[in-house]
């Protein structure tokens, strides 16, 4: 029978009575409250996420701490972000001109099965004096690391090293002429940055004078391009580059600029036998406005009416085969 406690059988534990009791408002009160917001998964001892966590502080406490490195440029003496990682120097004739140079190199890659040639060969024998690493590594590891032509070479190196403005002028001083430098404004193609070095190189400039901001930088694309010009001639980085010339002038060098709107052609560059940086735009916006006007002076590059702009690299390479012709042709003075 329904509800007969009394049955055969049926036994009823005391305190097992379920129904309601006195004061149960606290009771729902609480449970009302909930357990808080849900933890984070890393916070969770069982979940996934949380053992990864666990793994990677056991990891890195049981590796050793390596000594922190000062940047590019702090160890140039000039300020602003370097770059941290380690660049590759690209291509047979850009690795053995670094290796000549003595640039500070970390590991030679050679890949595998490409033709022994010289360049190759003085590669591995450079590398070799100087204790320099060697791996053989495949074409396919090459390509996925540098995305580049690489000519089956590559040298790591350490970050580039950025010179002063001062560094320059010193170096002019040291060669016993006139200094001449190029400075590129807004120049964001790594492609002419290495050709302007090579041209640099080629027509005895003293270096190559970057900003630090809208510009490109020294890397793999610009070491290869310049064909281990970059070993030979040093690039300088200014935070300011309208200071930058500002102090070029106050050492008695004489600012030119090129500009579409230049009141003089190159071919008529007077001052070239005197100390000279040659300020070069990008091929879009040309000069900025402050660069403008810290010009001495601004030439034009004469060409067909039909064709718009040079490119930066082309318009430096034809200014500097200017001023390196009228040098040849009058003495230059030699400074004290």
């Amino acid at each position: 029978m329904r509800g007969n406690s009394k049955r055969r059988g049926a036994v009823r534990r005391p305190g097992s009575k379920k129904g309601p009791t006195k004061g149960t408002g606290g009771k729902n009160r609480r449970a009302l409250e909930g357990r808080g917001p849900t933890p984070k998964a890393e916070d969770r001892p069982y979940h996934p996420a949380a053992k990864r966590k666990a793994e990677s502080e056991r990891r890195s406490q049981a590796a050793p701490q390596k000594p922190a490195r000062a940047s590019a440029a702090q160890e140039a003496g000039g300020t602003g972000a370097a770059k941290k990682q380690a660049e590759h120097v690209i291509g047979r004739n850009s690795v053995v001109e670094a290796l000549r140079a003595n640039v500070p190199a970390i590991r030679l890659d050679i890949a595998q099965g490409i033709e022994m040639d010289e360049r190759v060969r003085e590669a591995l024998d450079l590398a070799g004096a100087r204790g320099v690493e060697i791996a053989q590594v495949t074409k396919r590891e090459l390509d996925a690391r540098l995305g580049a032509v690489h000519q089956g070479v590559a040298l790591r190196v350490a970050p580039y090293q950025y010179a002063s403005v001062r560094d320059l002028l010193a170096r002019a001083d040291q060669a016993g002429t006139p200094a001449l430098i190029v400075a590129l404004d807004q120049v964001t193609d790594p492609h002419n940055l290495g050709a302007s070095l090579r041209s640099a190189a080629a027509f005895g400039a003293h270096g190559v004078l970057i900003p630090e901001r809208r510009s490109a930088q020294m890397g793999a694309t610009a070491w290869k391009v310049s064909a281990g010009a970059a070993a030979r001639v040093p690039v300088a980085r200014a935070t300011n580059l309208v200071a930058a010339l500002e102090l070029c002038k106050q050492e008695g060098a004489f600012v030119v600029g090129l500009d579409a709107q230049g009141v003089a052609d190159a071919d008529r560059l007077d001052l070239a036998t005197g100390p000279l940086v040659v300020v070069v735009g990008s091929e879009g916006k040309g000069l900025a406005r402050l660069t403008r006007e810290a010009c001495d002076l601004t030439v034009a590059v004469p060409i067909d009416a039909a064709t718009e702009s040079l490119n930066a690299a082309v318009a430096v390479g034809i200014v500097l085969y200017e001023v390196a012709k009228q040098r040849r042709a009058a003495p230059l003075p030699k400074r004290p």
